[in-house]
């Protein structure tokens, strides 16, 4: 493998949502380079159904959304950040409108003609606030913003590229404070490494599903920024918190297909095997109660009874009405032979959403100069111990505006100095790919087992041990071997696994998203604490 050094103004890693509207802000003032690991549109935003929560109905206010944002983070979310991502979403919407999104309209009752905005309500909202195009969303906005960013010649897109590890000035041994200067990129068609400098580098890599065993994520979802941001050095907060989505499709063909919680905005409840009602006993918002809640009631229901999954029931609807509402979730439950409109649908619980991630502020400024992170990879306060539903886009947009703003405000002078070539270790093939793949299955097993919607102390050491040992046989092999995209990955997935344990161990609570059966109540000493880790620099 040769290194090739490659300059730019701009480095964006990742192609979402927050990749992609970063680089159309970026690219009003210099050269913008998208590193993604496979094709464009593959991301975590290709793959979100419900949609994107804002204010825009007169029955709806800042004030509501704030509310409902606070009460779902349980105390943990940073409440100026709330404010300003929920007061600068509508005019954030409505750009990406003009770049041609296309929402969902409905005909206004008693003006024939006229039309708005096809408003859902998930779970935790007061009101109908979430946008949506069907339940293809993300589909939609990958589409919109792919159609704008091939019209800007400032943008380029480089497919079937991973990033290796971040340049800092730290690694370097240069004096001052850490910047970052870009990245080392595998090229995974050539085979090479190649060496991206930019003065500025933003991570929208999204999150770590991946390192679990059931999750709604794309196969990419393997934390690989949030290991990236963590070996150079920067903060990452309230890995703990890992939000399991509560109704993923439960078919032994069906590879982590999410039923979006708008099925349940609508109208659907879940049941048991037997077909009884069981989120009474659980919530006052029964089957609308925010996703940490009906999660762990599933969990419990499960292991109380015995049984694999459980449905969701939603046959009382018209079948016209459901067809039209969820086109891809009626398609797609009817391969399966599952028709929705007359038969339950069998769900389980799966990893869905990091609410932890690298710390920034609003603006995505991390504690490496030079180096920002916008989306489900950062954490800026917003989410605190449990994600309202459809949040996350809203984040996306705000925080990615923010941070292209900030980066052209405060330019860093270019990067000057040498970069060396990427060091490749002793560089034999792996010619024992099972290696990776056992480790791969033993990481997600044991994180399912132990570190999953219920834990206990017990479990988290154990995880934690057994990981340990594990992280030492992946670096001895990754040193030994070429580097492949599954190798990068694997080593990823051990980071951000290491993370998620060392965090909930830290938390001596149950809040949120994390529920530990040996603190099972909140610690007001741990109200509005964050879980932070940093890895010492040498």
């Amino acid at each position: 493998m040769d290194n090739e050094l490659i300059k730019y103004d701009f480095l964006v890693i990742g192609s979402g949502i927050a990749g992609l509207f970063f680089a159309l802000r970026a690219a009003e003032h210099g050269r913008v380079a998208v590193v993604t690991k496979k094709h464009r549109a593959e991301s975590n935003t290709n793959y979100a159904q419900g949609g994107i929560a804002a204010v825009t109905s007169k029955e709806d206010s800042f004030a509501m959304h704030i509310r409902d944002t606070l009460t779902a983070g349980a105390g943990l979310c940073r409440e100026p950040v709330v404010r300003t991502i929920v007061e600068e979403g509508p005019a954030r919407i409505a750009e990406l409108v003009e770049l041609g999104m296309r929402f969902t309209k409905r005909e206004i009752p008693d003006s024939p003609g006229d039309k708005e905005w096809d408003l859902g309500k998930e779970g935790g909202h007061s009101k109908r606030r979430v946008l949506h195009a069907k339940d293809i969303t993300g589909r939609e906005i990958e589409r919109a913003l792919l159609a704008a960013a091939a019209m800007r010649p400032n943008i380029v897109i480089h497919e079937d590229h991973c990033a290796i590890d971040l340049i800092t000035s730290h690694k370097l041994g240069l004096p001052g404070p850490n910047r970052c200067l870009g990245a080392y990129v595998l090229n995974a068609k050539k085979k090479r490494v190649e060496t991206f400098t930019a003065p500025t580098v933003l991570l929208a890599t999204g999150g770590c599903g991946k390192v679990y065993l059931y999750t709604t994520n794309p196969d990419i979802a393997a934390g690989d920024g949030l290991a990236m941001a963590y070996r150079a050095g920067a903060a990452i907060a309230n890995m703990e918190f890992i939000q399991f989505h509560p109704t993923c499709l439960y078919h032994p063909r069906a590879k982590s297909f999410l039923i979006s919680e708008a099925v349940r905005g609508e109208g659907a409840v879940l049941k048991t095997l037997d077909g009884q009602e069981f989120m009474d006993g659980y919530h006052p918002l029964k089957s609308l109660a925010p996703r940490d809640i009906v999660a762990r009631a599933i969990d419990s229901e499960m292991k109380r009874s015995g049984a694999d999954h459980v449905f969701l029931d939603i046959t009382h609807k018209p079948a016209r009405f459901i067809m039209d509402r969820f086109p891809n979730i009626y398609a797609t439950c009817m391969q399966y032979n599952i028709d929705i409109t007359k038969e339950f649908i069998p769900v389980v619980p799966a990893a869905h959403y990091q609410c932890g991630g690298v710390s920034t502020n609003v603006d995505g400024e991390t504690e490496i100069l030079g180096l920002y992170a916008v989306g489900e990879v950062s954490c800026t306060g917003l989410h605190g111990a449990n994600r309202l539903a459809s949040n996350s886009l809203l984040e996306a947009l705000v925080c990615s505006h923010r941070a292209a703003l900030k980066a052209v405000a405060n330019p860093l002078p270019p990067v000057e100095c040498k970069i060396p070539d990427w060091q490749f270790g002793k560089a034999h093939n792996p010619d024992e790919m099972v290696v990776v793949s056992h480790n791969w299955d033993e990481i997600r097993r044991l994180m399912w087992d132990y570190v999953g919607i219920v834990r206990t102390n017990k479990r988290l050491q154990r995880a934690k041990k057994r990981i340990t040992n594990l992280q030492d046989e992946i670096q001895e092999y990754y040193w030994d071997c070429i580097v492949t995209r599954d190798l990068l990955e694997l080593r990823n997935l051990a980071t951000v696994a290491e993370l998620i344990v060392e965090s909930a161990l830290r938390r001596p609570e149950s809040r949120g998203l994390h529920y530990n059966l040996d603190y099972p109540n909140q610690n007001p000493e741990w109200a509005q604490r964050d879980t932070v880790l940093r890895r010492p620099l040498l």
